[in-house]
This record gives structure tokens, sequence and C-alpha cells, in this order.
């Protein structure tokens, strides 16, 4: 739970910083748009810091999976594009992926 409760407003504060970027450079928003989004990116790579994962490269891999899923519900709610059947299927497939390095046993 403790793993969700980091990888989740992790995603969302990077897709939100990132799209902070799009905003301004691909839709014509404001610079000012950049501030919120750089604090966003900062918000993001301060909570990967708690990460469970015993190194960074584990904790980037396990994140991945989680970014991709939350992508899409991104650009359900605020994009106002729903997934279809092979982005749900994708998704769920990084998803198991990373939840096999998360758990994995370890010696």
């Amino acid at each position: 739970m403790l793993t969700a409760a980091i990888y989740i407003p992790a995603a969302f504060a990077e897709i939100c910083g990132c799209f902070c970027f799009w905003a301004w450079m691909r839709l014509g928003r404001s610079a000012l748009v950049l501030v919120p989004g750089c604090l966003s990116l900062v918000l993001f790579a301060w909570l990967l810091t708690f990460s469970p994962a015993d190194n960074a490269g584990r904790a980037y891999a396990i994140y991945g999976g989680v970014y991709i899923a939350a992508s899409l519900i991104w650009s359900w709610l605020v994009e106002k594009l729903p997934p279809d059947r092979w982005d749900i299927g994708g998704a769920a497939i990084c998803i198991v992926g990373a939840a096999i390095i998360l758990l994995a046993p370890r010696g």
C-alpha cells in the first residue's frame, strides 16, 4: 500500500509538470504555466526518493508501469480521450511487469 501511496501521486505530479510544458509549447499557454510545472516535477522527484525499492534503477522501473497507466487516466480525465482496449491491455501488462519487479524475492 505504501508503494501505491508513493508512485501514484509521483506519476500525476510528473504528468502534470510535463503537461504544463506541453501546454506552453504546444497549446500556446502563458509561460507562467511553467512555474507550477517545475514545482510539480520537483514534487515528483522528491516522492520517488521514498520508494521501497533497493536502488534507483528498480524504483524507476517499477514507477514506469504506474506512469503508463496514470498517463492513460490523465488523457481520459484531462484531455477527454478515453483509453481503448489496446491502451488498457498494454497498461495492464506494464502494471504486472512493475509488480514482478517490486515483489520478486531477492536474496
